[in-house]
């Protein structure tokens, strides 16, 4: 079986430069104002987006539909977003899971042939440099998605710990696909894609992925995650078939585009992380209430970047936490102060919004650990009034992920 989109794909050449097919330098698309443009750009704006910087991108933040009413859609039917500004990159090599462990902390070996995880790139420190995906495919790769504001950052730290194993004999090289990505999420969107694939996606669990035709495009990978906490798939398409199929899955009445805001109110009803707003270079899983991530042979072994200081916090202290809180009144909004029942500052909101789905607001972060127990009441500081805020647990709105049973 050919490779998703292996004619697209980047491989690496001498000194790191990326070179495409036949050796030909190639780079992303910018605009006249200097922002990247991902290949559905110029279709975004004949359907009326509405284009914003997003990481250095020139991204929809929304269409003809209110945020509202995106973000209910998607909740409703599905929606469909436009997720290419993201890294995708292919890890070859016999020693590719040995590169990929020596950066996250997650269990590589372990996974089963098509099968995915999310985990963290972290350094010495024990903070978290970004969160990522990596499926172990039966093509014999790794494929490896990663956020678009740490685009620049992720790339340099793969290709250098690439450098340093070639230097001591290994096995490893790496390539950037420039494939598009799409994410179609919703409960219905399952049903809309079978229409279009002959597997049967039924039996695709939740972090599994497979390489297929899509509504007649070959080459197509789709893997079954997302962002929103619905059910739903990322379609990793050739680019020039990537406005195509976007037209394919736009003639089902179910299907609407969404942009970045509903993207963002959706993933935090979810209770899922924002790298640089929840998650960052100073956090730690811990902290962060991400120690699912860690692998459990990967906590014994300690064998990952800033292990000696995040393993000893998981059955010791730490001084903050993540949580979720949810009040009414005024809108929470980042970097708003949260405070003790006695008014003290005990920490900052990282993400908040009005939820679509509780008509209440929804928020999370960190507080002092002390603060952190579930039903604890605390108030979050709204123009200098202190407003009551429940301390919660995440997700705010039931997940719906396909797990086979």
């Amino acid at each position: 079986m050919l490779r998703a989109g292996g004619r697209a794909a980047l491989r690496v050449g001498p000194r790191g430069r990326e070179l495409g097919s036949g050796g030909r330098r190639r780079c992303c698309s910018s605009g006249p104002d200097g922002l990247k443009q991902t290949p559905l750009h110029a279709f975004h704006r004949q359907q009326g987006g509405r284009m914003v910087n997003f990481a250095g991108w020139s991204m929809p933040v929304q269409y003809a539909l209110s945020h509202l009413e995106s973000h209910l859609h998607t909740r409703r039917h599905c929606s469909l977003f436009d997720v290419s500004h993201m890294l995708q990159t292919k890890v070859f090599g016999r020693d590719r899971v040995k590169f990929m462990e020596s950066l996250v902390v997650g269990d590589i070996a372990e996974l089963k042939p098509d099968q995915g995880t999310l985990s963290l790139f972290t350094n010495e420190e024990g903070g978290i440099l970004d969160d990522l995906i990596v499926t172990s495919t039966s093509e014999q790769h790794l494929y490896v998605v990663t956020n678009a504001g740490c685009r620049d950052k992720d790339w340099a730290l793969m290709q250098g710990r690439a450098e340093e194993l070639r230097a001591a004999g290994g096995d490893v090289h790496l390539e950037v696909s420039e494939n598009a990505l799409l994410a179609l999420q919703g409960p219905s969107a399952v049903q809309v894609l079978q229409t279009g694939v002959s597997d049967d996606l039924a039996k695709l669990p939740f972090m599994s992925s497979a390489v297929m035709d899509v509504f007649g495009v070959p080459g197509c990978r789709v893997t079954r995650c997302g962002y929103t906490g619905e059910d739903g798939v990322e379609i990793s398409v050739p680019v020039g078939r990537a406005v195509e199929l976007v037209e394919l899955l736009l003639r089902d009445p179910q299907v609407q585009l969404a942009g970045l805001a509903a993207r963002d109110s959706l993933r935090l009803e979810a209770g899922l992380c924002l790298y640089g707003n929840d998650i960052d270079e100073t956090t730690t899983p811990v902290e962060a209430a991400l120690v699912w991530t860690l692998g459990k042979r990967r906590r014994v072994t300690m064998d990952f970047p800033g292990a000696m200081v995040i393993v000893p916090q998981i059955k010791g202290k730490v001084k903050r936490k993540r949580v979720g809180l949810i009040s009414t009144g005024p809108p929470i909004r980042p970097h708003m102060p949260i405070l003790s029942p006695e008014g003290r500052p005990i920490g900052e909101v990282t993400s908040g919004c009005p939820s679509p789905c509780l008509k209440k607001n929804v928020a999370m972060g960190y507080v002092e650990s002390e603060q952190s127990r579930l039903g604890m009441v605390l108030a979050v500081e709204v123009r200098k009034k202190s407003c009551p805020a429940l301390v919660t647990r995440m997700p705010f709105v039931p997940t719906h992920y396909h797990i086979l049973k």
